[in-house]
């Protein structure tokens, strides 16, 4: 029997990927669940990971994601372009990793290149009751 957590950390990847594109990313990437599971030590704690694919100069609008969630994000090909909070906006190419802390505005998220595909892993860590992981935002919200 499936315990209730893991239900509702996959529950929470059901719902980032079933979001429609102009809700949580726009046609300029695609998202697709990786992985998703309880973490057995930290209760009400699960780690989910997600690809975020970019065609040539795409991007994601700017956004936040669930209040609970610390974001480590591996690039695995390509180069990203992006920017949290008021950090300044840098390039991130494959094999390279940044992070974002929980409650942070994530400004510019796109591919850095105009040619070529990049692609780039995100895995939270996330209270497991949080079911959205991704609001869109306007550029000037969030400062």
């Amino acid at each position: 029997m499936m315990s209730k957590i893991l239900f509702s950390a996959l529950l929470a990847v059901a719902a980032l990927s079933s979001v429609p594109a102009t809700h949580a990313h726009t046609a300029g990437d695609s998202v697709k669940p990786n992985f998703s599971h309880a973490i057995p030590n930290i209760p009400g704690k699960s780690l989910v990971a997600v690809e975020v694919s970019y065609p040539p100069g795409g991007a994601s609008q700017p956004h936040t994601h669930a209040k609970s969630a610390f974001i480590y994000a591996y690039v695995v090909s390509g180069s990203i372009e992006s920017q949290v909070n008021d950090q300044p906006a840098h390039v991130y190419t494959a094999g390279q990793a940044f992070y974002e802390e929980p409650g942070a505005h994530h400004r510019i998220s796109r591919n850095a290149s105009k040619t070529e595909p990049a692609k780039l892993l995100a895995v939270f860590v996330v209270d497991t009751a949080d079911t959205a992981l991704t609001t869109p935002q306007d550029a000037g919200e969030g400062r």
